[in-house]
């Protein structure tokens, strides 16, 4: 088997394989025998017809064709060990580039290469932690979303006020041109917040049930929808239904109806809850921040498309779940920002590629530092997993598959390797308060020998003031 290799741009490499006549044989007699059992040849078993039998049947070049196929599943793992030291990722683009018979058979392979990771210091970058503490008022503010959560509707016959819920129809148009997608029926309106554009609301102020109102708005210059953006846009508008809306009272009674005896236990309970909200955020800046500075002090090689392209696929994934665990449809919030799946994950790639340069940041680094996973650490992990999708068949077959172990061993390896970079560039608490205080024994140093220079400076101006005062006396 001879190999050349070719380097090409964004970490890619060109491998040109030939096998000669003879090495290509024994991929002959298996494509053949596999064929014979696929068509049926008289007077032979299947699987048992001699290759010259098959050829007639079959034509000699399906024979070839076939053989040709199982030669480069059984040999491009062989030039790739032999001849790549970088490891390849997905799935390598291959091409027969001659098949004839009594001649050599070649095919060429064009692989994407990890791209090569020249690490700066990562380590010593003193990076003090982000605080976050609970503000004044976010607790008001959870309370208040509780009670709206436990509202009450009731259906009036009155005119529409403040903080009512309004139902109503609504057609847009523009110079007497409708507006697309500015019709929709049975269209839930809450007084007092902004919807669609603000002081929507405000006209319907005072109408009732059934009552149709016809209203112009100016929309303002910076609106989100740019084909509405500094226009005036008039509304017909026919309101369906009022509902008075009723808000518990924020008292112990309210409190106990998620669980706790008192509103103060929900309260306190509450600060609990947003104290540990905000501490995990301040650990991810802060982690985000430490990874940034060695990223910046990093050097990568050409990203190949093929990361590029499954990272940004991931992340559409992820916004597409997001959007139905919310109970939406991609495909209508896809709609509202008028954009393609395509389009939308093109705009993703910048940010993909920073999240493949992580990645690769923290593998290159776990290699250098010798971070593994035992196999009892991935144990460890599979058990949790299996033991917390109990029941889900679909998953815990996934979870045990092979693939996914490695895949767990290279969360395990990532978050051991994340661990190490914040011991070695996290400042601790301690340091930073010592810090401060070294910081502020300074200031207070400083501020008490300008006061020390300033009084030896009173006490000399003082004698010369003297001295000058005997001369004159002299005089």
């Amino acid at each position: 088997m001879n190999v050349e290799k070719k380097d090409l741009d964004k970490s890619q490499v060109e491998l040109n394989i030939e096998l000669s006549w003879e090495e290509l044989q024994p991929y002959i007699e298996e494509g053949a025998r596999e064929l014979s059992q696929e068509v049926e040849i008289e007077g032979f078993r299947k699987g048992s017809a001699p290759v010259e039998v098959v050829k007639q049947k079959v034509g000699e070049m399906s024979v070839l064709d076939k053989a040709a196929r199982i030669a480069v599943n059984k040999t491009l793992d062989k030039a790739i060990a032999e001849n790549l030291s970088s490891q390849p990722i997905g799935q390598p683009k291959v091409d027969i580039t001659k098949l004839s018979p009594n001649n050599p058979m070649a095919y060429k392979a064009v692989l994407s290469l990890l791209p090569e990771v020249k690490l700066g210091d990562y380590k010593n970058h003193k990076i003090e932690k982000e605080k976050e503490k609970v503000e004044e008022g976010e607790i008001d503010k959870t309370l208040e979303q509780l009670r709206e959560n436990q509202t009450k509707e009731n259906v009036v016959d009155r005119e529409i006020k403040d903080g009512d819920k309004v139902v109503v129809d609504i057609d847009m148009s523009i110079d007497g041109v409708g507006v697309e997608g500015g019709q929709s029926k049975d269209t839930a309106v809450v007084m007092g917040k902004e919807y669609l554009v603000p002081g929507f609301d405000k006209n319907l102020l005072g109408a009732k049930k059934g009552e149709e109102l016809n209203f112009q708005i100016d929309y303002p210059e910076e609106h989100h929808q740019k084909n509405l953006a500094g226009k005036k846009v008039d509304f017909k508008t026919k309101v369906k239904e009022v509902y008075e809306l009723e808000k518990p009272e924020l008292n112990d009674e309210f409190a106990q109806k998620f669980g706790f005896k008192t509103l103060q236990e929900l309260k306190d309970t509450l600060e609990g809850n947003i104290a540990q909200e905000k501490k995990q955020q301040s650990e991810q800046k802060t982690e985000m921040k430490m990874i940034e500075e060695i990223l910046a002090q990093t050097e990568f090689g050409d990203i190949p498309d093929v990361l590029l392209e499954d990272e940004a696929g991931k992340m559409l994934g992820e916004m597409e779940q997001n959007v139905t665990s919310q109970g939406g449809k991609f495909e209508d919030y896809l709609g509202s920002i008028k954009k393609t799946k395509e389009q939308l994950k093109e705009e993703l790639k910048p940010e993909a590629e920073k999240r493949v340069k992580i990645a690769l940041l923290i593998r290159e680094i776990g290699q250098k530092e010798g971070v593994g996973a035992s196999k009892e650490e991935v144990d460890e992990k599979q058990k949790e997993l299996l033991e917390q999708y109990k029941g889900y068949e679909k998953v815990e077959e996934r979870v045990k598959e092979p693939s996914y172990r490695a895949y767990l061993e290279n969360i395990i390896v990532n978050n051991k390797v994340v661990q190490k970079l914040k011991d070695w560039n996290l400042v601790s608490e301690q340091d930073s308060q010592s810090s401060g205080s070294k910081k502020e024994d300074s200031d207070n140093n400083s501020e008490e020998n300008s006061e020390e220079n300033a009084d030896n400076k009173k006490e000399e101006d003082s004698d010369n003031n003297s001295e000058e005062n005997v001369d004159n006396k002299k005089e």
